[in-house]
């Protein structure tokens, strides 16, 4: 007997890694909502928030390679029953993650690098190298483009939630429980 390619579990590793992804990333989000919002006298602000903040969203560009591994040794199930129109936006919004995920930390990494106050870049028990000089326009820039591509994501969190209680509410039938890939 055949299963749908909806009812096709991704491997354990990768909804593991999903799962784990995307509670970092929202609280990434989260938190960099909060820290670019309190007052400079807020409890951790320096010595726990922002380094951390560093340290995950670095994290989530470290995820990149092993996600692409374990899609190219084969952990993909058949595509799941999508409508074109549905497929299209999955398509473009998968590749807008994959494109964020690189950015956005990217950015991050660019303006603490170049923010002439910042104390680094630390990555757990290490630290990364600044590689880039400080400098106050250049770390504006970084600034204006670590907000502008993490609030996309914050979209592309949206998107793909609304999309998620789309299919799990309202479509029906054979080959529709996308969740299900994915649990």
């Amino acid at each position: 007997m055949s299963s749908s390619p909806s009812s096709q579990k991704y491997p354990l590793a990768m909804r593991v890694l999903h799962w784990i992804r995307a509670a970092i990333i929202i609280a990434l989000l989260a938190v960099g909502i909060l820290m670019t919002n309190v007052a400079d006298d807020f409890p951790g602000k320096f010595s726990m928030l922002f380094p951390n903040h560093k340290q995950f969203g670095i994290l989530v560009l470290a995820l990149i390679p092993v996600q692409l591994a374990l899609r190219w040794r084969g952990g993909v199930p058949e595509p799941a029953a999508l409508k074109p129109w549905e497929q299209t936006i999955f398509t473009i919004t998968h590749k807008l993650f994959y494109m964020l995920m690189v950015a956005v930390p990217l950015a991050g990494y660019g303006l603490s690098s170049t923010y002439p106050e910042s104390d680094g870049v630390p990555f757990f028990f290490t630290s990364l190298p600044e590689i880039l000089a400080k400098d106050k326009a250049a770390s504006s820039v970084f600034a204006t483009a670590h907000a502008i591509l993490a609030y996309g994501l914050l979209a592309l969190v949206a998107l793909h939630v609304a999309g998620v209680v789309k299919h799990r509410l309202f479509d029906r039938g054979p080959g529709r429980r996308i969740l299900d890939r994915m649990l």
